[in-house]
């Protein structure tokens, strides 16, 4: 073969080698410890969040999920985590639906997060007028949950998770 054609072909195998890899390591014991973390009380926000999301899902047909306790658990301890390094972030999602596999017997996974809004109806539009957000909370789930926490200047910091079981 020509160097010109073998060349491409292992850059392309060096690079699915080694893009596949993940840079963290978790012990098998944080997996699990994720859902064992206990989420402060429900905000004010949090609450209205869930309620705006429910009613945007009824006006279009679709059922209202309902809370369940381990997902807010798990949607606190990754606010907790964005607030803690001041950015927003999907970091060690796999861990987090992984949890939420084993704890809730989730067969279906997704989380929208966000930063700075102010106000629960201003997190919600913004999720609802982006297709992918929307798409989640639209889809095909029967549980989810939100954690909302502020960092250290008051901006809020948003983590709402949706599941199926």
């Amino acid at each position: 073969m020509k160097a010109t054609t073998v060349l491409p072909f292992l850059a392309l195998l060096g690079l699915m080698t080694f893009s596949s890899c993940s840079t963290e390591e978790f012990p098998e014991d944080n997996i699990n410890n994720i859902a064992l973390i206990e989420a402060p009380a429900p905000k004010e926000i949090e609450i209205e969040i869930l309620e705006r999301i429910n009613q945007y899902r009824i006006s279009k047909g679709l059922s209202a999920l309902n809370n369940l306790n381990v997902v807010k658990s798990v949607a606190f301890s990754h606010t907790d985590y964005m607030v803690e390094i001041n950015r927003v972030n999907h970091d060690n999602f796999f861990q987090r639906k992984l949890s939420l596999e084993q704890n809730a017997k989730a067969t279906r996974v997704s989380e929208n997060v966000a930063y700075a809004y102010s106000s629960a109806q201003s997190v919600v539009n913004a999720w609802i007028n982006s297709d992918a957000h929307r798409a989640n909370i639209e889809g095909d789930f029967t549980d989810f949950e939100v954690s909302a926490e502020q960092n250290a200047e008051g901006k809020w910091y948003y983590t709402n998770i949706f599941i199926k079981r």
